[in-house]
């Protein structure tokens, strides 16, 4: 299995959004606007993707 990379950008500020929210923001490695961070694509990291799509963008390296 090959080992994808990508980017991952936070473009909203977690601040109003719930708790468990900004907790999956901080766990992807972002703390301040327009941060980005570059992980592999493994299922944990998209799930997480998946559960904030309203604050971060994801592109593929």
């Amino acid at each position: 299995m090959e080992n994808k990379k990508i980017l991952v950008t936070l473009y909203k500020s977690p601040i109003g959004y719930t708790q468990k929210q900004r907790d999956t923001v901080t766990s992807l490695g972002l703390k301040r606007m327009n941060q980005t961070v570059e992980h592999f694509a493994n299922p944990e990291i998209l799930g997480m993707t998946r559960k904030v799509p309203h604050l971060v963008s994801v592109k593929e390296i």
